[in-house]
C-alpha cells in the first residue's frame, strides 16, 4: 500500500510572491523524496506527493499545512488517499492505482474542509475525518507564529523547547506558549492515534 497527497495552495492568487511559499515547500518535499518521481507541482499552485510509508501521511500533511501557513493569507487544501499502487510512472502525477484515485476523487469533493482522508476502510475514514474536522478548528486558525512553531517543531522532532527557542530567538516560555496556542501536543496525539489505527488496519488486511 501507499499514500498520495493531493494539495492546492489557497490564497495563492493574492499579491504574494509565489517564491515565498514554493521555496520552503520544495525544501520540505525534498525530505520525502525526489522530484518528479515522488512529488510534483502542477497547474502552478497544485501538487501531488507519494508517501510510501502510509503511517507518515498525516504528519507529512500537517507539516505541509504549517509550512504554508507561515505566510500570512495562505492556506492549503489537502486530500490524503491510501490504497494500492498499480502503475509506477517516472512522474508521480502519471502513476496510478487506488491511492491515486482516492486522493483525486476526495480532492474534487472537498469544498469546505481543508484536510481529509480516503482509504479502503470506511470505519477508519469516519473516525479519522471526525478527528481532523476537530483539529482543523485550531489548525485553520493558526497565525504565522503558530504555524512557524509547529513547522520548526516538526523539522526538529528531538529538540527541546529551549533549543527550539534558540533556533527562533525566543525564550523557552514563549516556545511553550506558542505550542499551546497551536495545539501542538494535541496534534501529536492525533498523529499517534492515526498511526495506531493504520497499523491495526494493515495487520487485518
Amino acid at each position: 500500500m501507499t499514500s498520495v497527497i493531493t494539495g492546492d495552495i489557497r490564497g495563492s492568487h493574492k499579491a504574494i510572491d509565489p517564491r515565498q511559499w514554493i521555496s520552503p515547500l520544495k525544501e520540505l518535499f525534498n525530505t520525502f523524496g525526489k522530484e518528479p518521481k515522488v512529488w510534483q507541482f502542477y497547474r502552478g499552485d497544485s501538487f501531488q506527493i507519494e508517501i510510501k510509508n502510509i503511517e507518515n501521511a498525516l504528519r507529512a500533511s500537517i507539516h505541509i499545512k504549517a509550512t504554508v501557513k507561515c505566510i500570512k493569507g495562505l492556506d492549503v487544501k489537502i486530500a490524503i488517499g491510501i490504497g494500492d499502487k498499480t502503475f509506477d510512472a517516472p512522474n508521480v502525477t502519471e502513476s496510478n492505482g487506488e491511492a491515486f484515485v482516492f486522493s483525486g476523487q476526495l480532492f474534487e469533493k472537498m469544498k469546505n474542509n481543508n484536510m481529509a482522508v480516503k482509504t479502503p476502510w470506511n470505519d477508519f475514514d469516519k473516525q479519522i475525518n471526525l478527528y481532523l474536522e476537530l483539529a482543523l478548528l485550531t489548525m485553520d486558525k493558526w497565525t504565522p507564529n503558530s504555524a512557524e512553531i509547529v513547522k520548526v517543531s516538526l523539522d526538529n522532532p528531538n529538540t527541546t523547547q529551549s533549543e527550539l527557542g534558540d533556533l527562533l530567538n525566543i525564550t523557552q516560555g514563549r516556545v511553550s506558549d506558542r505550542q499551546k496556542r497551536a495545539g501542538f501536543k494535541e496534534i501529536l496525539k492525533l498523529d499517534k492515534r492515526y498511526r495506531e489505527l493504520v497499523i491495526e488496519k494493515t495487520k487485518n488486511t
